[in-house]
């Protein structure tokens, strides 16, 4: 079932609270010992896991279905089809600037929002599931943006070639590979969203 609107702006003024606070010269110490920060931040990490839960439910599907489950083995089709994944590299905690973070994942999600179309087209008996990861991605999204705008954050816009990462498929096998990576890249860049925010519980 999609999350509803009040939980998604719950989860979004946690997602962003934490590391505005910190430019905006608020100690986080302040913060780590509040008992709703927490909650905020533990729901939003669960928030994640779900999203990542439903992907994997569906690239079990894909594995099931097309016999397609080991990445190693479809590298060279991957390369062929020109399959990219979405930029998170501001969001590695090596690296880590939140404006910058965030702006990736809110410019993730779109692409992914787009891509999921392919999965969708792919597995017909699917569509519900599909549709709710796309409503998920969506929201997030949008939401990303309003709180950015609302607390007057400067917006980051990345280049316009990394919002391709599915071209047009030729074959109908290319077109299951496209699906099959899609929900493998879409993975990863949940995996990285999330590392992102479990590092700021850690802060």
């Amino acid at each position: 079932a999609a999350v509803p609107a009040g939980m998604l702006a719950l989860l979004l003024g946690t997602l962003l609270w934490a590391p505005w606070r910190t430019l905006h010269g608020a100690p986080l110490a302040e913060l780590s010992g509040d008992h709703g920060f927490q909650v905020f931040l533990q729901k939003n990490l669960e928030f994640t896991r779900k999203i990542k839960g439903d992907v994997a439910a569906l690239q079990r599907v894909v594995c099931d279905t097309f016999q397609l489950c080991k990445e190693e083995e479809l590298l060279l089709v991957r390369q062929d089809l020109g399959i990219t994944q979405a930029p998170l590299e501001q969001c590695h905690s090596r690296t880590f600037q939140a404006e910058a973070c965030f702006s990736q994942i809110r410019d993730g999600l779109r692409i992914y929002h787009g891509s999921l179309a392919a999965v969708r087209e792919l597995l017909p008996g699917h569509t519900g599931l599909v549709e709710t990861l796309q409503l998920d991605a969506a929201n997030l999204s949008s939401n990303i943006q309003q709180q950015m705008e609302d607390l007057g954050l400067a917006t980051v816009t990345y280049p316009t070639e990394s919002r391709g990462p599915l071209p047009a498929l030729s074959s109908h096998f290319h077109h299951q590979v496209g699906g099959f990576f899609v929900l493998a890249n879409f993975q990863r860049f949940l995996e990285t969203a999330y590392r992102a925010l479990r590092h700021l519980t850690r802060l």
